[in-house]
């Protein structure tokens, strides 16, 4: 007698399409790590979440929108900078601290050596009005980048009240009232936190009484 085998096949779990809850990360080699984060360093003029984020969820399909959106809440509110927590964050849970300390290096190193060279060539030839009109074109172009990023990432967002009500928030507090930005985190990361957590007990609750329902139905 033949039995057939009811395992989930992992490689169907770690495609981009599987719920986050059902996705099995697949491994990363530290080389394609590094390959990735220096490919997203090179290119994120004037920032690197936009870059960060076409590379890591259409590109490479290693993350999914709502994935992508969680890691990055996360990195936003630690201090320091952004897109170093994301590299440290994704390379260690894709191939331990090897896949860290690669993401951070190929991060980091190819621009700050680019960097340097640029400052030289700024340093003999900034004066010129031309070098002035493709800084600022750059910055448009990048400004545009974050534009749409943002919208992408609030489009992977759960759209529920409080969760509208929490991305307006530090909006408002910090572009119409020019709050501090860190009285605005330390008052604003608590409250979604615990929102979030009250949220989640209640849809618990309550499905947990519908399934209850159903069962003293059924056997009535």
């Amino acid at each position: 007698m033949r039995v057939e085998s009811t395992a989930p096949d992992l490689r169907t779990l770690a495609e981009p399409g599987a719920s986050s809850r059902e996705r099995v990360p697949a491994p990363v080699s530290a080389a394609a790590l590094f390959v990735a984060f220096a490919t997203i360093g090179l290119c994120g003029f004037g920032g690197i979440l936009p870059w960060a984020r076409r590379t890591l969820v259409d590109t490479k399909a290693w993350l999914t929108d709502q994935e992508f959106t969680e890691l990055l809440g996360f990195a936003q509110v630690l201090p320091g900078a952004n897109g170093t927590h994301l590299a440290v964050m994704f390379g260690a849970r894709r191939c331990g601290w090897r896949g860290a300390l690669a993401a951070v290096t190929g991060l980091l190193i190819p621009p700050f050596v680019i960097l340097i060279a640029l400052a030289l060539l700024y340093r003999w030839y900034g004066k010129l009005p031309e070098v002035h009109g493709a800084l600022k074109g750059m910055a448009a172009v990048a400004a545009g980048l974050s534009i749409e990023t943002g919208l992408r990432l609030a489009r992977a967002l759960t759209r529920r009240i409080h969760t509208v009500v929490l991305g307006l928030l530090p909006f408002v507090a910090i572009a119409v009232l020019h709050l501090p930005l860190v009285h605005v985190m330390v008052v604003l990361v608590p409250a979604a936190i615990v929102c979030e957590f009250a949220m989640r007990k209640h849809a618990s609750w309550a499905a947990s009484r519908i399934e209850g329902g159903k069962q003293g139905g059924g056997s009535a």
